[in-house]
C-alpha cells in the first residue's frame, strides 16, 4: 500500500497529490510515468510523474478529475492508500542522456497546456539543478486554471503566462506567446518540449515546423492501459507504429501523425471504435504482439 502524505486541490478538478513510493522515487527520471489503482478492483491510471524527492521517498501527481478512476481518486484524503502505484514507467526524457557541455549551450523553451504543467515541470526543474535555465509558456483557459506557477517561477529562466480569455498574463493561445518571442522579440530556440492536449502539441508542431524549432512532444494524453496492451496508445510516428507508453512518451513532434491519433482517441472510447481499430489494425493493435487481448 502507497500512503498519502499530501492532498491538494490546486483549482477546480485539478489535484496534486505526494505519495510514499520509495522504490519508485529511487529509480524515476524526467518524463516517465506511473500507473496508479485506488483499490483491487479500480481502474489502472496511467499519470506522468510531477515531482520526485529520492531522500523522502516520495512521488508527486498531479491530475484532473475527469473521469470515474479520477473522482475515485479525488475523494482520498491523507493518511489513505493507494492499492498499486507501479513505475516507474516509459522512457525518461532524452534531454538526460545529451551532453552536458551541448546541452548547455541550447536555449530551449518548454510549452504547457493545462495539466501538461505537470510533466513539464520536473524536466525544467532537472535543467535548473544542472545549470540551464530554460524559458517556459504555460498555457491555460483562464486565470483559475492555471497551476504550478510559483513553482515554476521558481526553475524557469523566464516565464511566460498565457490564457486564452485574456484573465491573466498574455492573452491567447500559447502559439501566438511562441511567435511573438521568435518574430517580435527576437528569441532563438534551439529545441521546443510541448506537452498538453493533443490539439495543443499538434498546432505547437506545425508552427515550430515553420519556425525551424526542432519539437519533442509528450503523448502521454492518449494513454490508457500504460503497457502496450491495449491498444489506445497506437500512434503513427514518422510512419512508423509506436506506442506512446512503451516506445514513449516523448516523440519528435514533426513527425507524429496527430490527426490519426486524435481520430483513434474518439473512437477508443467506445466499445463498437475499440472492435474496428482492433480488426482494421490487426498485429499492430496490442504492441505489435497481437496476443494479449488486451482490450476483451
Amino acid at each position: 500500500m502507497y500512503k498519502i502524505l499530501k492532498a491538494e486541490e490546486l483549482t477546480k478538478s485539478i489535484y496534486l497529490m505526494e505519495v510514499k513510493a520509495k522504490r519508485v522515487a529511487k529509480s524515476c527520471q524526467p518524463g516517465q510515468f506511473i500507473i496508479v489503482r485506488v483499490d483491487e478492483k479500480g481502474e489502472r491510471i496511467p499519470l506522468t510523474i510531477c515531482d520526485y524527492d529520492r531522500e523522502k521517498g516520495t512521488v508527486t501527481i498531479v491530475y484532473m478529475a475527469i473521469g470515474s478512476g479520477t473522482l475515485k481518486m479525488s475523494e482520498l484524503k491523507v493518511g489513505d492508500s493507494f492499492y498499486d502505484f507501479v513505475g516507474p514507467l516509459g522512457c525518461p526524457s532524452e534531454l538526460i542522456h545529451e551532453d552536458m557541455d551541448t546541452l548547455k549551450k541550447k536555449n530551449i523553451i518548454f510549452i504547457a497546456g493545462g495539466v501538461g504543467t505537470a510533466p513539464v515541470y520536473p524536466q525544467v526543474k532537472w535543467l535548473h539543478e544542472h545549470g540551464i535555465a530554460a524559458d517556459v509558456i504555460v498555457g491555460a483557459k483562464n486565470k483559475d486554471l492555471l497551476i504550478l506557477e510559483e513553482q515554476m517561477k521558481a526553475v524557469s529562466g523566464n516565464l511566460y503566462i498565457t490564457t486564452d480569455d485574456g484573465s491573466y498574463g498574455r492573452s491567447g493561445m500559447v502559439t501566438q506567446t511562441l511567435r511573438d518571442l521568435v518574430e517580435k522579440e527576437g528569441k532563438k530556440y534551439d529545441l521546443c518540449v510541448a506537452i498538453g492536449p493533443m490539439i495543443m502539441m499538434k498546432f505547437v508542431s506545425q508552427l515550430t515546423k515553420e519556425l525551424e524549432i526542432p519539437t519533442i512532444v509528450s503523448l502521454n494524453p492518449i494513454m490508457v492501459d500504460g503497457t502496450g496492451m491495449c491498444g489506445a496508445c497506437r500512434v503513427t510516428v514518422g510512419g512508423k507504429v509506436k506506442f506512446a507508453c512503451v516506445d514513449g512518451p516523448e516523440f519528435d513532434g514533426h513527425l507524429v501523425n496527430f490527426d490519426e491519433a486524435m481520430k483513434r482517441q474518439q473512437m477508443y472510447k467506445t466499445v463498437e471504435g475499440k472492435a474496428l481499430l482492433k480488426s482494421k489494425e490487426g498485429d499492430t493493435h496490442h504492441g505489435g504482439c497481437g496476443n494479449c487481448g488486451g482490450d476483451n
